[in-house]
């Protein structure tokens, strides 16, 4: 596999303390002591700095959770934060990091709607000294990205494939199995490993006949789901169903997030057809009911608390000019370069292991009682 396959590529809030967890690498009042201790070295800046981070739409719980995640970590730590969501497209998040660079920040986290769209944006904040970290979604076609913080995406892709065999096996008994494919909104970056990841897994089986894709949508254009909207996924699920299934059922499905599987098994449902084994992602806390209720057949966990932290140890490294930690220099080849990533483990989730995975996630938890 080259590196271009390789380019792995709830909504309550969590209680102050957690949040306090999250920054433990930052530095105590008693560390920062007096004011002439508030700057780094040559190499780093002042410990009370503006430090941006720019999110895309809340189109899941896990944006709403970051976002205030973000704005009690960063003040724990000594830093003015600004962060915002961009409800309004692309070029509002154009607009707020080019705002974030005037007001001075020193760090910019950027969960980008687009990836590809914020060259100028980004190499305005590069001329002014400031670190770039692409968040949970990969900045592409620029070299002003320092280092991007994620969960594993092909990886993801691989277990969402391997569940949706696994549950086709243990719901449906043998094969062949009629499927079909969804995919994420084709200007995010993440659409991508996931796609791939997932079909690196499922392709064998489509060619050896134990898969039959009915109706011949298998590539991410076919399959993709523009914005991430629920609506669309569901608009295109039940085009499919009326045209191929009217004396067929619909086995299993794959599905790259929570919002988009909830979709697409509301469409079966109103074209009168059994559940079909379905995937997820996000573990959004409707899907996960849904899971113990024995209706949805997997997520995917990607505890935001960890993704958020993780980013917040790097801005205190740039802080003490420090290079935070890297776990790839190989694998994400944005276009322009080879970004170094810093990876977390994801973990899938299904009805037989929910309460293991959820049992430190004060709001998950609750759920698998």
């Amino acid at each position: 596999m080259d590196n271009t396959m390789k380019m792995k590529v709830a909504s309550t809030i969590l209680a102050l303390g957690a949040a306090g967890a999250l920054v433990l690498s930052g530095c105590s009042s008693s560390d920062r002591g007096g004011d002439s201790d508030k700057t780094s070295d040559a190499k780093g800046f002042a410990q009370d700095s503006v430090i941006g981070v720019a999110l895309p739409q809340k189109t899941s719980e896990n944006w709403v959770l970051a976002q205030n995640l973000f704005e009690d970590g960063l003040k724990s730590a000594g830093y003015k934060p600004i962060v915002q969501f961009a409800n309004s497209g692309v070029s509002e998040q154009q607009n707020q990091i080019q705002a974030m660079v005037e007001k001075g920040a020193k760090v910019i986290v950027v969960g980008a709607i687009d990836g590809s769209q914020l060259g100028n944006q980004l190499k305005a904040a590069a001329d002014q000294g400031v670190k770039v970290i692409a968040y949970d979604r990969l900045l592409l076609n620029t070299d002003a990205v320092d280092i991007y913080e994620a969960f594993d995406n092909f990886k993801v892709g691989e277990l969402q494939g391997q569940a949706l065999l696994d549950g086709l096996k243990a719901r449906k008994g043998g094969g062949p199995y009629n499927i079909e494919l969804i995919s994420g909104s084709p200007d995010d970056a993440n659409s991508k490993p996931f796609f791939e990841g997932a079909m690196s897994v499922l392709n064998p089986k489509i060619k050896d006949g134990t898969l039959k894709v009915v109706s011949g949508q298998t590539t991410q254009q076919q399959t993709a789901t523009q914005g991430w909207k629920p609506e669309n996924a569901q608009n295109r699920m039940d085009t499919i169903l009326s045209a191929n299934y009217k004396d067929k059922d619909l086995d299993g499905v794959l599905s790259p997030n929570d919002t988009l599987a909830r979709a697409a098994l509301t469409s079966a449902k109103q074209a009168g057809k059994p559940v079909p084994v379905i995937t997820g992602q996000d573990s959004e806390v409707e899907s996960v009911k849904s899971i113990m209720a024995g209706v949805q057949y997997s997520t995917i966990y990607k505890d935001t608390r960890e993704l958020v932290k993780a980013s917040i140890d790097a801005v205190n490294a740039y802080q003490k000019g420090d290079e935070p930690t890297v776990t790839d220099t190989k694998s994400y080849n944005n276009g322009v370069k080879v970004v170094p990533a810093n990876l977390l483990k994801p973990i899938i989730v299904t009805k037989d292991n929910a309460a293991e995975v959820y049992a430190n996630d004060s709001t998950l938890a609750p759920l698998t009682k």
